[in-house]
């Protein structure tokens, strides 16, 4: 084989490892991801006070630490396992879903029954507007927590407990900051599918600002438990697809069939194109429990509820140009402050995007993978399946010169993941090519060729331009 041929294997191989990649589990079981290899989420206990030999006043934080993935409603659900008899005095920010039997303490002359008695208590946030004497500092979101990039300010979420009976036994630990010598509960649990916590483990205590940044405290002790996530444990089905075309092509590549699921086997449902949904389905997206249904699709050969489609519509002298469609095809579920992410070697050079927000994720020296998300109150929301289902955004690129070309399917992405799950790609061998005898040095391309391409697209599928 020559040189070129070469090239072109590898490419192509590239490309197609990472269409499959979603099959093996988006980037494995053990909740790592290639686009944001140090995402989790972290959940911190700062012991801030002792008021006794075994009850402490802690503040639980918990940290949405990936770039791109968001915690959703209906929320995250904390629990976690007592070693002993533990209880939760007090809570302020967030509540226990039961309080358990508390009747040992009836007859203890506290005056008052706790918060919780339960072995394994389940943590709720509470929801917006709840009175301010309920409140406690970055509470109150629901549950929901955005991810770092796309809405700082709400990537994290706090409460704090008053917990008594706490298991004071551990000795002659090697650990520096271990002061308490207490035992931590086991077994964390976020209550969000795809998510694994680990056991917690002692850090440096966490150190804050008094007295307007005069003076710092820190507390007592301050413990750590990492969250990872991995799309095959919270899902074996994807979630999403990606269709193509180009304009220098009449063929227009489809989503896999079956990616998402197959129609007419046990658990796809689907309504047809056209037919209107039974009026309870329609009430559904009101409720914020409809997002934990399974999603209740328009039929097609792939049955996803999100599709994304990539056009290379234009070619320049210097710039070429995409245009990108997404499309909610689930009758369950709108989409609020969406996400995008999108490997392809170009997204370096980006020189103007249209009616979508964008970062760059880099990694050292790597630069080709970006992320999308819209416009707060003007395309952040991608509504149920219907005519305002969709949201679009152009992008115009520099042709880098030596690494351009419009051969072998260089043009589309090599990976794309809606809200943090990866979609699945067509094969490499379905994209579409160049028209025999269009490629030329500089990667310009024969108008006529062009010209009749793009009628045909344009009277094809006016949905995806």
């Amino acid at each position: 084989m020559g040189g070129g041929g070469a090239v072109t294997l590898s490419l192509t191989m590239i490309i197609f490892l990472s269409s499959i990649s979603v099959v093996c589990g988006g980037g494995g079981a053990d909740g790592y991801d290639p686009s944001d290899p140090y995402g989790n989420v972290t959940i911190t206990w700062d012991f801030l006070s002792q008021s006794g030999p075994d009850t402490y006043g802690i503040k639980v934080s918990i940290y949405n630490l990936q770039q791109y993935r968001h915690v959703e409603v209906p929320g995250w659900k904390l629990e976690w396992t007592w070693n002993k008899s533990e209880v939760i005095w007090d809570m302020r920010g967030a509540e226990a879903v039961e309080q358990g039997d508390c009747s040992a303490f009836m007859a203890s002359g506290a005056g008052q029954l706790p918060h919780c008695c339960m072995k394994r208590p389940v943590i709720i946030d509470l929801l917006p507007g709840t009175p301010y004497n309920m409140q406690y500092t970055n509470c109150c979101k629901g549950g929901v927590l955005s991810s770092m990039n796309q809405d700082p300010s709400k990537y994290l979420s706090a409460f704090q407990m008053s917990i008594g009976n706490f298991l004071v036994t551990r000795q002659g630990s090697d650990n520096p900051f271990d002061k308490l010598n207490i035992t931590m509960p086991t077994n964390f649990n976020l209550g969000i599918p795809g998510y694994t916590c680990g056991d917690a483990f002692l850090v440096p205590p966490t150190r804050f600002s008094d007295d307007k940044g005069r003076r710092w405290k820190q507390t007592l002790e301050t413990w750590n438990i990492t969250c990872t996530y991995s799309q095959f444990q919270a899902s074996r089905a994807p979630k999403c697809c990606v269709s193509l075309s180009a304009f220098y092509n009449t063929t227009i590549v489809n989503c896999p069939r079956c990616s998402c699921g197959c129609q007419g086997l046990g658990g796809a449902k689907c309504i047809k194109s056209g037919d209107e949904p039974p009026s309870t389905v329609l009430k559904l997206p009101q409720d914020p429990q409809a997002a934990a249904l399974p999603p209740l699709v328009t039929c097609s050969e792939h049955m996803c509820p999100i599709r994304v489609h990539w056009h290379v519509k234009q070619s320049y002298k210097e710039y070429w140009r995409v245009k990108i469609t997404i499309t909610n095809l689930n009758f369950l579920k709108n989409y609020s402050d969406w996400n995008l992410v999108v490997q392809h070697p170009n997204l370096k050079s980006v020189r103007q995007l249209f009616s979508f927000n964008y970062r760059p994720l880099t990694y050292g020296n790597i630069n080709d993978t970006g992320m999308f998300w819209g416009i707060k109150f003007y395309n952040d929301m991608l509504l149920t399946s219907g005519n305002q289902g969709n949201a679009q955004t152009e992008m115009l690129l520099h042709k880098d010169e030596g690494i351009f070309t419009f051969r072998e399917g260089w043009t589309f992405p090599r990976r794309i993941s809606f809200n943090g799950d990866e979609c699945v790609m067509p094969p490499p061998d379905d994209y579409p090519t160049l028209p025999s005898g269009a490629y030329t040095i500089g990667a310009n391309l024969n108008p006529s060729l062009l010209l009749v391409s793009f009628l045909f697209l344009a009277v094809a599928a006016p949905a995806l331009f």
